[in-house]
């Protein structure tokens, strides 16, 4: 039956799921009409997850009215929403690396539409029109696995629109952007809107929630607590929403003038990645690094624990050189490092959560004849998950089965272990909800409030003002702009563009 023409185009009403018992949805409404960007807000475990895969009939809700256009659908399917124009872009855009450009945006709506054979004229022809329908350009022929994250993304958008999206649901979209690359998808949103085209945009960075979307829905507990327009919202209305508490942001306290030298980085160069890096930590001081995708922050920082072996320079620990390019030797030297990506870097998903923490502390309880001290060892590593606040049904469990913020907290606790005397920490709040990202901000208040040395690498601009004393700008591998850690936003950001 054809949509009614003054009915939205997706409207929920009741929506309730539970799972052996345990309420993830309760009760929840709202409608997206056609060419509206509605922000989906919430923490981890408010129910977002679980209402993007009722939409897209992965789940099947228990109760509760949905319609397309006006029409209501009765066992939604994968298939059933995929037909109505309901498309989902997770986080891991779910690409086929080894196929090309073409062959990913076409091979839905050639699979749609029921040839058997694969005609790559036509599968050529549909991927360039819906490029230049986005206004980008991206190489035909080059194999997914080859692309930068952002181009990824298009390609995963791309892939939507050859099947005729109507609404599009974008997971966590900016996770892995830089600034300009997110102000790159903010203008494709903005252009598929135009297009007539709905996005259902589900975000913890609360400044580009505000900037592209219309409307505003915020769940917590799989309970819709507050819904209106977004100009009705600023952060601290919206993470209070999400939060059910105020968040802090105000800069740190100042640093005593006598807290004693911790790190001295001399001439550190690496060809290709970054070259004459100075700078100083002190004790109880958390500095700031920042610079566009490209600048070398995460080159350097990874030298600072020996993963990058820099040609020049050198790292001072407590007055004492470290050996450079020997993680060991960092470690040792109390030099402790969370990496951007804890997935792949820093965490053992299939391990237990204590086993993940233990991991750290295998010399402190170690015995004769290379003989564990289990219960010391399980005993220390359940005090720090304590400590951190780390959120789990048990302790035994795998890692991965934790969110976000609390597999953060468990690479940060495997450091705090090891009583490090300076912490680098490389994306802190890299894919955390905001009430993690405050939580974590915390943490790092803590450390600083201790003595430790924390730098932060980061292009988030909020938390670089929120938790630095100073901040440090690279750009083509060198530092060229220091500034305070109560500086404007916007005079940051015109220091990393310039």
């Amino acid at each position: 039956m054809p949509a009614a023409a003054d009915a939205p185009l997706i409207a929920m009403r009741g929506v309730t799921k539970t799972y052996s018992g345990i309420t993830a949805l309760e009760d929840v409404g709202f409608s997206i009409a056609a060419g509206e960007a509605v922000s989906l807000a919430g923490e981890n475990g408010s129910g977002k997850s679980t209402l993007i895969k009722i939409l897209a009939g992965v789940e099947q809700r228990d109760s509760g009215e949905i319609s397309f256009g006006g029409q209501p659908q009765n066992g939604l399917t994968p298939r059933t929403a995929a037909a109505a124009g309901v498309k989902v872009i997770f986080q891991d855009f779910s690409l086929f690396p080894n196929l090309t450009v073409a062959e990913n945006i076409g091979f839905s709506a050639e699979l749609g539409a029921g040839h058997r054979l694969v005609n790559r004229g036509r599968v050529r022809a549909l991927a360039e029109a819906t490029l230049q329908r986005l206004g980008v350009q991206i190489d035909l022929d080059a194999r997914v696995e080859s692309l930068p994250v952002a181009h990824k993304q298009l390609v995963a958008i791309c892939r939507a629109l050859a099947t005729e999206a109507r609404l599009i649901i974008m997971d966590e979209p900016t996770t892995a952007l830089t600034g300009r690359e997110v102000a790159t998808l903010l203008g494709i949103i903005r252009r598929l809107k135009a297009d007539g085209v709905a996005v259902l945009f589900v975000s913890h960075k609360l400044a580009e929630v505000l900037e592209v979307c219309e409307h505003v829905v915020v769940l917590r507990n799989g309970r819709k607590v507050a819904e209106g327009p977004a100009a009705e919202f600023d952060q601290a209305k919206l993470t209070r929403h999400m939060t059910g508490r105020d968040v802090a942001d105000a800069p740190p306290e100042a640093l005593p003038p006598d807290a004693p030298l911790l790190m001295a980085v001399r001439g550190l160069a690496k060809a290709g990645a970054f070259a004459a890096v100075d700078f100083d930590l002190h004790g109880g001081e958390v500095l700031g690094i920042s610079g566009l995708l490209g600048s070398g922050r995460t080159s350097l920082a990874k030298a600072l624990f020996g993963l990058v072996i820099p040609d020049t320079g050198s790292v001072r620990v407590d007055g004492r050189d470290v050996a450079l390019g020997d993680p060991l030797a960092a470690a040792h030297a109390g030099i402790g490092y969370v990496p951007e990506d804890r997935l792949t870097e820093g965490l053992f998903l299939t391990q237990s959560i204590l086993r993940n923490v233990g991991i750290g502390r295998l010399e402190a309880h170690g015995r004769a004849a290379g003989v564990l001290d289990l219960a010391g060892l399980w005993a220390d590593a359940t005090d720090w998950l304590k400590r951190l606040a780390v959120k789990a049904p048990r302790v035994t469990a795998e890692v991965r089965s934790l969110s976000g913020g609390n597999q953060q907290r468990v690479v940060l606790a495997r450091w705090l272990s090891r009583s490090p005397r300076v912490l680098v920490l490389n994306g802190p709040s890299v894919g955390v909800d905001v009430g993690s990202k405050a939580e974590i901000h915390g943490i790092i208040r803590e450390l600083s409030a201790q003595g430790l040395g924390v730098i932060v690498i980061s292009d988030d601009l909020p938390e670089l003002l929120t938790t630095c004393h100073r901040i440090l700008v690279m750009k083509d591998g060198r530092i060229t702009d220091e500034l305070a850690g109560g500086t404007a936003e916007a005079d940051l950001a015109r220091r990393l563009a310039s």
